[in-house]
């Protein structure tokens, strides 16, 4: 890879509610190791009820933490890239999706610009989020907020069905 500075504790969620969804997160996962960064660490998938528009198949959700050398503006447009490059329609916020990848946290940086959040806003409300994050990050710190993931699983109002469908 060369004398590039690989930035670390960036965090992705990926879901998936159509088609294969176990088998949609394990190509994204492939994509995002030849595209985007290398994968240090992936959480268990987690089946659950879907969020927002709740009358939809149940998403299959995983957390991955990778190190990568690009930006994160770069990294965002590469996931976009693969989510369009496996067939990700956007039809409709919180729709049914073949692939979904939400870049979470990128270290402790903040963004607020229009095509960048970070971190992701929706991160405290939603246990299909936080329950893989908590695996693999527990005492990852909210550069925001300052709690853990932890804590803030503890917090969460979201009460919909997340449950471990298998571990890696």
């Amino acid at each position: 890879m060369g004398t590039e500075t690989m930035n670390k504790g960036i965090f992705l969620l990926l879901g998936s509610n159509q088609g294969q969804p176990a088998e949609n997160l394990a190509r994204a996962s492939e994509r995002i190791e030849k595209d985007a960064g290398k994968i240090l660490t992936r959480s268990s998938v987690y089946k659950s009820a879907a969020w927002g528009i709740e009358d939809q198949p149940d998403f299959y959700n995983q957390v991955l933490e990778i190190e990568s050398p690009h930006s994160p503006e770069l990294l965002l447009e590469k996931l976009l890239d693969i989510e369009k490059e496996m067939g990700r329609i956007r039809l409709r916020k919180w729709g049914p999706r073949l692939i979904d990848i939400d870049l979470l946290f990128y270290g402790q940086q903040v963004r607020t610009a229009a095509a960048l959040h970070l971190p992701h806003p929706g991160i405290p409300e939603r246990r299909f989020t936080l329950l893989p994050l908590a695996e693999i990050a527990a005492g990852f710190v909210h550069p925001i907020s300052k709690k853990t993931i932890t804590t803030m699983l503890e917090e969460c109002e979201d009460h919909l069905r997340v449950e471990r469908v298998s571990s890696e």
